[in-house]
């Protein structure tokens, strides 16, 4: 019997629609502006999005440092919630790409509030440097898959305007904190400069993310891309992928919030676990009996895969290729083996 994996959404397979979808792509050279399939995914984004233009990039690392070089200059600080993926999982690439440090806080569930960002402010000094950009996550990965409500999003945003900074968001998973809101995604990213989305996790593209912005910034977000290495040519048959992904997989990410709610439940029987709140695809548990990695290997043993994000920390994420009954299947290995 195949493994269950949980590790990650981002081990999702493209469905066949998106297979036929990348074999008949229309391709030309993107870098050239001359790729009909990647103008049409970026129109949609950007459409769904409700911003005026967006950008086709290969990852949500290069979307994010795209974005955060487009927004900054160098010597800036950037304020950023301590366990963001931005600062975690992107190798310093703001200080090495944008030549910008984090300025980290903490904050419940990984979502800053109005309070974090007024506390940023201080009198300008020539020998200090001054935060510049918020960048938010939501959904909030090491959070727990978290979603911060509409409401206290833009009141986040609102404070970060009156502070004179500007704001990108992280929105690798928005289309699941839309989904779990029940709003459009446009409305979650109502009022910031920048927001980056990804298709290639829960959306079950192979490649790609999207940046969206002003026309303005996207043209400067496409030299920084260039600048990367991100200039795909027949990018097409990728973007054709992506197409699909926005057009037909949005809604049924439901079913994955409601099969890691199944998950959570099954980890929170366990002993000495303390589960954060299960509001996406993402179920987060930390231990403290057993190391992370020694549950990992244990869930391993009953043919489910799961991920240590640190020494006590497990992550199991919910996608469209585990069922209902696979679930069930790991719910019961989590009883068998996490007592």
């Amino acid at each position: 019997m195949a493994p269950i994996d949980l590790r990650s959404d981002t081990v999702t397979r493209p469905t066949p629609e998106m297979r036929k979808a990348m074999a008949e792509a229309e391709v030309g050279d993107d870098v050239y502006g001359e790729a009909p399939t990647v103008n049409r995914l970026e129109q949609k984004a950007a459409q769904l999005l409700g911003m005026e233009a967006a950008l086709f990039v290969p990852s949500g690392t290069m979307g994010n440092e795209i974005a955060i070089r487009v927004l900054t200059e160098r010597g800036d600080e950037v304020l950023v919630e301590r366990r963001s993926h931005v600062v975690r999982y992107e190798l310093a690439g703001m200080s090495l790409i944008a030549g910008v440090m984090p300025r980290m806080v903490d904050a419940p569930g990984g979502h800053l509030t109005p309070e974090h960002v007024r506390s940023a402010v201080a009198p300008r000094a020539y020998y200090k440097s001054d935060v510049a950009l918020v960048v938010l996550e939501n959904t909030h990965n090491l959070g727990g898959g978290t979603v911060q409500g509409v409401a206290e999003q833009r009141a986040v945003i609102e404070a970060a305007r009156e502070c004179g900074f500007r704001v990108h968001l992280d929105g690798a998973r928005l289309w699941n904190a839309a989904v779990a809101l029940g709003v459009a995604p446009a409305t979650l990213a109502a009022g910031v400069d920048t927001v980056m989305t990804c298709l290639s996790k829960g959306l079950c593209a192979p490649v790609g993310s999207l940046v969206a912005s002003s026309r303005e910034r996207i043209e400067k977000a496409r030299r920084v891309r260039k600048l990367l290495g991100g200039g795909m040519r027949q990018a097409g048959v990728l973007a054709a992928a992506g197409l699909v992904a926005l057009e037909t997989l949005i809604p049924r990410l439901a079913e994955d919030h409601a099969n890691a709610r199944l998950l959570g439940e099954a980890l929170s029987r366990r002993p000495g676990v303390q589960l954060a709140p299960v509001e996406t695809n993402i179920v987060v548990g930390v231990l403290s009996g057993r190391t992370a990695p020694e549950a990992v290997a244990a869930l391993r043993e009953h043919g489910v895969l799961a991920t240590a994000m640190d020494t006590r920390t497990l992550r199991l994420t919910t996608h469209r290729d585990v069922s209902r009954p696979d679930c069930e299947r790991a719910a019961a290995a989590i009883e068998a083996t996490l007592r």
